[in-house]
């Protein structure tokens, strides 16, 4: 288990939750075709955030007068921001994900830009780590009803770590589509297996099956949660890809017993819900749907207060 180190990059029926690795958006529409608009009608201002599919300016939008982001994307593969921006909009409406406003391009440079939303700081920057069981369980709530949103929206977004976790006042939300994906018929592989950061990678991807599914997603909540309890990142540290999977494959059992040691006080149902989300083969993993069934979302938790940030149940 790592205390701290960095983390390194890698590259409508909800019911039942898709579990197999549907190669279309939302089960076989047709995907969305963009206008590019004019990167013009923005005024940059700062950068908020630099990443390996692209860099984050603020930056107010000239007709209204409101802020947004401008998601500026490396690279010139057109595909890739397609997928990015299809991917994203599918998501649409739900209010732990960040929304997509609209596609631009600078008609100068010829950069493309996603234009969003704009919304707090990262949570990797927040720094109020550990927090308390009551406080995570509003949290995770709200992460786990985004990724329920984005899988049955047919939606795998491979990259969910604090980082791309935002955090304003009262409440959360994912955002940076870089590395998801359409969810593939099963059987039918990816063309990579490491799609994320390393301590947030699941075991079948380390393992280098790229016919995974949106259980990927669920392991990496599944840190978060632990994360948000400790304070630290629970797996990875230095290791490479081939060191965490041995770790994994022969003491994960160990190492959620060590991490219940130092969560004296974890509730057995909080247990359960961690437990499940880091459940080693993927078929036993808790989806999204099932975890909010799970008796520890539906226990009652107080309303938490800390300086700039207010956590309230939704």
């Amino acid at each position: 288990m790592a205390v701290g180190g960095e983390t390194r990059k890698r590259p409508a029926a909800e019911d039942p939750e898709p579990r197999p690795c549907a190669s279309s958006p939302a089960g076989g529409g047709k995907r969305r075709r963009y206008a590019l608009g004019s990167a013009d009608d923005y005024e940059k201002l700062d950068v908020v955030g630099n990443g390996t599919f692209g860099v984050v300016v603020k930056a107010r939008d000239r007709r209204t007068g409101k802020k947004i982001a401008l998601k500026r994307l490396l690279g010139e593969d057109e595909g890739a921001w397609k997928v990015e921006a299809t991917c994203q909009t599918a998501c649409r409406g739900h209010p732990s994900i960040v929304e997509i406003k609209d596609v631009v391009r600078d008609g100068k440079t010829g950069e493309i830009f996603l234009v969003m939303e704009f919304f707090g700081h990262r949570l990797r920057e927040h720094q109020l780590l550990p927090y308390s069981e009551d406080v995570t369980r509003v949290m995770m709530r709200q992460l786990v009803d985004a990724a329920k949103k984005m899988h049955s929206s047919r939606v795998i977004h491979r990259d969910i770590k604090p980082e791309n976790i935002l955090v304003s006042f009262g409440g959360l939300k994912i955002c940076d589509f870089g590395a998801a994906t359409w969810m593939k018929p099963a059987g039918k592989p990816y063309e990579r297996c490491l799609a994320g950061t390393l301590p947030y990678t699941s075991p079948e991807q380390l393992a280098g099956n790229r016919c995974y599914g949106p259980a990927v997603d669920m392991w990496a909540l599944g840190c978060i949660m632990g994360e948000l309890l400790t304070g630290w990142p629970l797996f990875g540290g230095d290791m490479t890809e081939k060191e965490l999977l041995a770790e994994l494959s022969n003491k994960l059992g160990d190492l959620i017993t060590e991490l219940f040691d130092v969560l004296p006080e974890l509730s057995p149902s909080g247990r359960e819900v961690l437990t499940g989300l880091l459940a080693f083969d993927p078929e036993k993993r808790l989806t999204a749907a099932e975890a909010l069934e799970h008796r520890w979302f539906a226990e009652e938790a107080e309303k938490e207060e800390f300086p700039g940030f207010v956590l309230c149940r939704p």
